[in-house]
Order: C-alpha cells, then sequence, then structure tokens
C-alpha cells in the first residue's frame, strides 16, 4: 500500500470527475455554491471510505453473484445513517444538497470503488482509497462550486465580492455547470500530457 500513488491517484492521475468521469449528475446539479459543493464532498467521503472498508471485510464471504447488490445494500445502510446525521445536525446543508444525498446509493463512484479496489484490497488499503478518492471528489466540487458562485452571483461562500450586476447569471444555471466542468476536465487532460512530455 502506497498512501502518497493513492493520494495523487485520487487528487489527479485517477480523479474520480475529472478523469474516470464518474458522478457527474450529482457534481453538476449541487455545485451552485460553497457550502453544498463541501458537503456533498465529505458525505461521498464519509460513506465511500466506511462502505470501502465494509465491503473489503466481508469480501471473501460474499457470493459472486450477488456481490453488486451486496454493495447496493452496504452503500445504502452508510447512505442512509449520514442522511439522518444532517438532517438532524447539519440542516441547512440536508436541505440545500435535497434528493442527492440519497442518491449517493447508486453514485458510480462508490460502486466503482468497490468493485474495482475494496472487493480485492485489504480494509486498511480500501479506506485509504476511500479517503484519497473522496478527497479528489470534494476538491473538484469545491473548485467548481466557487468558480460558479463567483461568476454567477460576484460572491464567495455567502459574502459579496464584486456587485451582482456584474455577475455571468449562466453560471449557475446548468449550462455554467457544463462549461466549469468541462474547462476542469480540458485542464486536467492538458496538464496530464505536459507532465508526460506530450504536445
Amino acid at each position: 500500500m502506497n498512501i502518497g500513488k493513492q493520494l495523487k491517484e485520487g487528487l489527479i492521475t485517477q480523479n474520480p470527475v475529472l478523469v474516470q468521469l464518474l458522478g457527474m449528475c450529482s457534481v453538476l446539479a449541487i455545485t451552485t455554491s460553497i457550502a453544498n459543493g463541501i458537503g456533498m464532498g465529505l458525505s461521498v467521503t464519509v460513506i465511500l471510505t466506511l462502505s470501502n472498508i465494509f465491503i473489503s471485510l466481508l469480501r471473501k464471504i460474499i457470493p459472486e453473484q450477488i456481490r453488486i447488490a451486496s454493495y447496493i445494500v452496504v452503500i445504502a445502510g452508510f447512505v442512509t445513517i449520514v442522511d439522518l446525521l444532517l438532517q438532524a445536525y447539519l440542516p441547512e446543508i440536508a436541505e440545500g444538497l435535497g434528493l442527492f444525498i440519497p442518491l449517493i446509493v447508486v453514485n458510480c463512484i462508490l460502486l466503482a470503488r468497490a468493485e474495482s479496489f475494496a472487493s480485492k484490497n485489504t480494509p486498511l488499503a480500501a479506506a485509504v482509497d476511500g479517503i484519497c478518492q473522496g478527497l479528489g471528489y470534494t476538491l473538484v466540487l469545491v473548485v467548481m462550486s466557487a468558480i460558479r458562485e463567483l461568476l454567477g452571483s460576484g460572491a464567495l461562500a455567502g459574502r459579496q465580492i464584486f456587485p451582482a450586476n456584474y455577475a455571468v447569471m449562466i453560471m449557475t444555471l446548468p449550462a455554467g455547470g457544463f462549461l466549469t466542468l468541462g474547462c476542469l476536465i480540458a485542464l486536467v487532460q492538458w496538464i496530464q500530457r505536459k507532465t508526460k512530455g506530450g504536445k
């Protein structure tokens, strides 16, 4: 287990959103404010880490024929716990994220990491993978949220930076999410090509 390598993969070279192109629906929908980005990112990180650990612990006793269904049951259990905790202790975040917290159950990132990593590695390695992939996901959400909130409303984390009448309103709409995500994916691809010595 190489923690540095796993962190680099989660943040850059195998980032779940910008490289693997997973979990796009929630990324595009909730990145209109930094609070939503942080709330969703941390929720996915916690659920991903806990489900990876649990799936890794059970990997040798889950029958091959029902492994995907088993993963969904494990993930759904942790999603329910996180959803109830958010509603109890952070109701503003729970309200802002709305339906997207329960939809984490079918988020491709969690199923992909369960199938490709947690089911083949030790619980400790699976936990590190969950944290690293979750941090990569959270980083993308926060960056996208900051860009969209700043350009779309002139505010950042609720504080007005420049007058709202200079804001580009399209950035708060779905089209702004697509534009921001497309630019970030292009930037990461360009950086990866440059670091590999490509053109």
